[in-house]
């Protein structure tokens, strides 16, 4: 083989591993770039976790003091259904 054609055969070589090192950062960015968007995403879920996670502790306080509440309106009620059977009873006799 002559020198010339070593020296063609080593720019062919070095021009495939060339083209091979930017076919691989190609896909090194591109992996990046995915990486980018999935931490984005990943935030924004997170911050969708916490928001509802308060929402969720705010409307279960608010259930139970409905459900507090609730119970108050019915001692007083079985109170006064009481107090009323009482006086019915009473102006029977």
């Amino acid at each position: 083989m002559s020198d010339q054609s070593m020296i063609d055969a080593a720019t062919r070589r070095l021009a495939l591993a060339l083209d091979a090192i930017d076919a691989a950062l190609d896909r090194r960015l591109e992996a990046d770039r995915g990486g980018a968007a999935l931490t984005t995403q990943l935030q924004t879920l997170g911050a969708d976790r916490s928001r509802l996670a308060a929402d969720l502790d705010t409307e279960t306080a608010r259930s139970r003091r409905l459900e507090a509440t609730g119970h108050e309106v019915t001692r007083r009620l079985d109170s006064a259904i009481d107090t009323i059977r009482a006086l019915l009873d009473a102006q029977q006799k």
